[in-house]
């Protein structure tokens, strides 16, 4: 319950402890991500081309966050949703494995990976979206349309020219370039 405290009995005496909800972190490190596989999205055998996603996580002043943890999942080209869950280093980035995106059955949306962000302070995560720049398909895409004109480049990943196979994403959490993120 955010926001809200949650009165415990604690040795005869009646005491407000913060929930886990509540509690500020960092903590991601003792549990939830523990386990480097899960930057690998895409098994050897999930068809589609491979990509490299960087995703860095910048605060309000322009600085990495280096304790930040990111949920990725995205839709391959049969419509099987993939996971990922990373932490961020000590330059606030992060990185999966996985193929390019696919859509759901039905759904008419352009390539996207869904992110959620979690870190201190944030008793609440943030949902965002990340697009590939030059795809055809984000002018008819009703949810990046959704999003102001001026911020829409805000969900834009680019390519590195360098490594074409990797894309770079910034998610800037204040400030002028402040990512667009999604109220669910």
């Amino acid at each position: 319950m955010s926001g809200e405290h949650s009165l415990t009995h604690v040795s005869g005496k009646n005491s407000l402890i913060a929930t886990a909800s509540q509690t500020v972190g960092p903590f991601f490190s003792f549990g939830l991500t523990t386990n480097v596989a899960l930057g690998r999205m895409a098994g050897p055998h999930t068809p589609g081309e491979r990509i490299r996603l960087e995703i860095r996580v910048i605060d309000g002043a322009g600085a990495p966050v280096p304790d930040a943890m990111v949920e990725a999942w995205h839709a391959d080209k049969d419509g099987t949703f993939l996971f990922g869950r990373q932490p961020t280093d000590s330059s606030g980035v992060c990185a999966f494995e996985t193929v390019y995106p696919g859509q759901p059955p039905g759904a008419g949306e352009a390539a996207h990976v869904n992110l959620c962000v979690f870190m201190r302070g944030l008793l609440r995560h943030l949902y965002t979206r990340l697009y590939f720049a030059g795809d055809p398909s984000l002018d008819t895409d009703a949810v990046l349309a959704a999003a102001p004109p001026e911020r829409r480049d805000t969900l834009i990943a680019q390519r590195n020219a360098a490594v074409p196979s990797t894309w770079r994403f910034d998610i800037h959490l204040q400030g002028d370039r402040e990512t667009v993120y999604f109220d669910l």
